[in-house]
């Protein structure tokens, strides 16, 4: 059954065929999509997706989930919620066929239903609107009536001073009064148009209305105090009320066309102003009646809506499912000879005996005597690539996918990554406090995974909490570094006896230096020794320190990540790869790169003191080995000017190796055992029984005459006969293979020296993360701890408060955010790049939980 599945390999993947009765194709599929283990080829691919054999059902029930959206849109406007499905783990079983059938019925029955039941309350809550508005507009025109008949001497001052009303301070002084009668506006010859518009047009109907008519009105309007809604939206809208006067019938017509042209809603209004009480007593009477008949129905139609919402989460999962199902049967072949629909896929060897028992449980349930077949196929086609991957490491590999997904049997970068990510990040992370908080706040994050699982809380929170072991790891290894840097919110912790003593000399005084002695036999046991915070060339030591260390570890780093080109090369048994990629890339990195880490190490070994010489600088022992090869200015060891020579040698003879011996050796190849017909080991051939030119020849009565043999399950083997699936072999080039080596060379090279540099952001990240807390503490706790008192007491609880926010905000949360990307870009570039080729293609199974987790 192949190798046990492992995070440092993709599993082995098996190329199989299934033929299944079509009877129980549909539950076949459905318990496969509950296994998740298979990825179906699409053998219609030349197939319109609208001449597929379902396509029919998928119609159907594309129309049922667009019932089902439109159900949870009136939910989500009439405020009600859908009780949800925990990790939809409550539907699992697939349902019947009939099921699915009344399920259709009824949602067609309850979309009727809701939809009169909307449209009859939308057409409610728009009379209801105009009733309002038709209100406001009566009672504003009645003011105005009123006070154009009882305080004329009001308007006409109105009219002088302001230009909007020019018509009535001329006619309205002359004929209101008349012979002691009061004359109407139609005897007058005055037109008024009284309605409603949105507010944030006023403005425009105003000036439009003023340059049509050359200020030949008079207009009066006011902010509508009685809230509007929308009926289509359920938003608010601000309108306000207008009343417009103007002198004869074509100005009043014009006026009409331009409100109606801005959206304005127009109503009548009588101008005796008893009438006018009458109709709003009226409109009132109409506005109580109205107001029952809107809560009975929203009532009504808000009972429907909660019946559906009790059940809408598992009627959506129902019809995901049933969809996924009828999708994956479109990619199914049916043969007709046998009667059978035959699909191709990739799965895990490891998993067909659970395919093969799962497809016998379904047979066992349909009671059918014709059994479901799975025959496993050779091909030279590259399989999906699938790592198995659990709550832990699926972050992790998470992060390697979104670089790239790793080509089929290639070296996981998703495993040594479980460590290297997460170092990294504490090496520029490095405090104990800080990275006490990041390990609380995953700890806390697994402890409730009941009951964070598969809820959606905020988008940070939803990353933070899938990445919980990410940060699991990242704290514990903070802590790690922390206690190597001696480093507590920068504060030195006092665990063992320093090996540090101060001398003070006789005639001290205040202002002179202090000098520590080592004391002798006694190493400081682990970390860094806490009487180096108080030092004055404290930020010298640290500073060369940290340097030194992210070259070692950079070093490191890389040297581990070149030595997966060695294994990928004998696992795939290339010998080229490592003889002429391999071979020279080591030898180059080490005899330079590798060469600066022992020097740095042997400095550190070598107790300069008792030898009485000044320690060379090894920056200066890098440079002058290129450009002054033989020549020595700081001695760091005996013979040193031909061990560099020798090393300089090799450095140089490896650019030539690496350039020209693959090419070469594949050119070699390519005309000694490619031209003569020969293939190599593993490139087996494969025959499908579903391609043109592959089928099994049949009879007069279209049985088929391919040869089979029947294994001890029932099963069938197709005979290998030949290749016919398998990818095309591109012809050999010389010249591009030529070329991309080159630009491999090139790359290589420079990439020693750029990425080596890159790994001193260990070193900056480290120090800025240091001196950012120290200043943090001396700015906020350290004043507060300098009071006395009551004064003091205060002091600290507000510098506390101050202190805790910051450290939280600042140094774990942004600070973090930051040290982690540029651990990505370490295991990303600086690693994954000296042999992650990245061009797999991703096993995408069949499985209900990929398809749910989708949408």
């Amino acid at each position: 059954m192949g190798a046990p599945d492992t995070l440092f390999r993709s599993s082995d993947m098996s190329l199989v065929q299934l033929y299944v009765a079509t009877e129980i194709g549909r539950e076949v599929v459905s318990a496969l999509g509950e296994l998740g283990s298979i990825q179906f080829r699409d053998l219609n691919s030349d197939t319109n997706a609208f001449q597929r054999t379902f396509t029919k059902e998928i119609r159907r029930l594309d129309n049922v989930e667009r019932q089902l959206r439109f159900f949870a849109a009136q939910m989500e406007k009439a405020g009600v919620t859908v009780r949800p499905i925990p990790r939809n783990q409550s539907v699992t079983a697939a349902p019947s066929a009939h099921e699915i059938d009344d399920l259709a019925d009824r949602c067609d029955q309850l979309e009727k239903r809701v939809s009169e039941l909307n449209e009859s309350y939308e057409t409610l809550q728009k009379r209801w609107v105009e009733l309002i508005e038709w209100r406001a507009v009566l009672r504003e025109a009645g003011a105005v009536f009123k006070h154009a008949y009882g305080q004329v001497g009001e308007i006409r001052q109105a009219g002088e001073d302001d230009d909007t009303a020019p018509l009535l301070e001329n006619d309205m002084e002359q004929n209101v009064h008349q012979g002691g009668e009061q004359q109407s506006f139609s005897m007058m010859n005055i037109g008024f148009v009284a309605g409603v518009i949105s507010r944030d047009r006023i403005n425009a109907f105003e000036r439009i209305l003023w340059r049509t008519l050359r200020g030949n009105l008079y207009m009066n309007q006011v902010e509508l105090q009685d809230k509007t809604v929308d009926p289509q939206t359920g938003e608010e809208v601000f309108k306000n009320v207008f009343v417009i006067f103007a002198h004869g019938k074509e100005i009043v017509a014009k006026i009409r066309k331009i409100s109606e042209s801005l959206g304005a809603d127009l109503y009548q209004v009588d101008e005796d102003t008893n009438n006018q009480r009458d109709q709003i007593l009226e409109v009132n009477q109409r506005i109580g009646d109205l107001n029952s008949v809107l809560q009975n129905t929203k009532s009504t139609l808000v009972a429907e809506l909660r019946m559906i919402a009790s059940q809408l989460a598992s009627w959506m999962v129902v019809v995901k499912k049933e969809k996924a199902v009828y999708e994956a049967l479109n990619k199914f072949n049916y043969d007709q000879a046998r009667k059978v629909l035959v699909a191709e896929g990739w799965c895990p060897k490891s998993g067909l005996p659970l395919i093969q028992h799962t497809l016998r449980e379904v047979n066992a349930r349909a009671g059918l005597q014709m059994p479901s077949i799975i025959n496993e196929l050779q091909t030279n086609k590259t399989p999906p690539t699938h790592f198995k991957t659990n709550k832990f490491t699926v972050a992790f590999q998470n992060i390697i996918n979104a670089y790239g997904t790793a080509k089929y049997q290639e070296v996981n970068p998703g495993l040594q990554t479980l460590v290297t990510f997460p170092f990294l990040f504490a090496v520029m992370f490095g405090d104990l406090g800080h990275g006490f908080f990041m390990l609380l706040a995953a700890v806390l994050m697994i402890l409730n995974e009941k009951y964070l699982d598969g809820r959606k809380v905020q988008e940070i929170f939803d990353m933070a909490y899938y990445g919980r072991y990410i940060m699991l790891m990242m704290g514990a290894f903070s802590l790690f570094t922390g206690l190597i840097y001696n480093d507590l919110f920068s504060k030195p912790m006092f665990i063992f006896p320093s090996m540090w003593e101060y001398s003070v000399p006789p005639n001290w005084e205040v202002g002179m230096k202090v000098v520590a002695e080592r004391v002798e036999g006694y190493t400081y046991p682990f970390g860094v020794d806490w009487k180096w915070h108080s030092a004055e060339n404290n930020l010298l030591f640290m500073n060369s320190y940290k340097m030194k260390l992210s070259i070692i570890l950079g070093w490191a780093h890389m040297t581990y990540s070149l030595c997966n080109v060695y294994i990928n090369a004998k696992h795939f048994r290339k010998p080229v790869e490592i003889f002429g990629n391999f071979l020279p890339s080591m030898l180059f990195m080490q005899s330079i790169f590798g060469y600066l880490v022992v020097t740095i190490i042997y400095k550190w070994c070598v107790d300069w003191t008792a030898r009485g010489d000044q320690p060379p600088s090894i920056l200066n022992l890098l440079i002058y080995m290129f450009l002054k090869p033989g020549e020595i200015t700081e001695r760091l060891y005996a013979g040193q000017e031909y061990v560099q020579m020798m090393l300089l040698v090799i450095a140089g003879v490896c650019v030539p190796w690496l350039l020209l011996t693959k090419p070469l050796y594949l050119r070699w190849e390519n005309r000694n055992h490619r031209a003569l017909g020969y293939r190599g080991l593993g490139e087996r051939g494969r025959v499908s029984a579903l391609d043109d030119e592959g089928r099994a020849s049949t009879d007069g009565n279209g049985h088929s005459q391919g040869r089979y043999s029947a294994d001890s399950d029932g099963g069938a083997v197709a005979l290998v006969t030949e290749d016919i699936d398998g990818d095309e072999e591109e012809e050999f080039e010389f010249g591009e293979v030529m070329i991309h080596q080159i630009i491999h060379t090139i790359e290589f090279c420079l990439n020693c020296i750029s990425h080596t540099a890159s790994y001193l952001r260990l070193w900056a990240l480290s120090l800025a993360h240091a001196q950012l807390s120290q200043v943090m503490w001396s700015m906020t706790l350290a004043n507060g701890f300098a009071k006395h008192g009551v004064v003091g007491i205060i002091m600290v609880v507000v510098t506390f408060y101050m202190w805790f926010n910051l450290t939280i905000c600042v140094l774990v949360i942004m600070e973090g955010t930051g040290a982690m990307l540029h651990s990505l870009r370490l295991a990303w570039v600086e690693s994954m790049s000296k042999y992650f080729v990245g061009e797999g293609i991703q096993f995408e199974p069949f499985s209900f939980e990929l398809v749910l987790e989708e949408e």
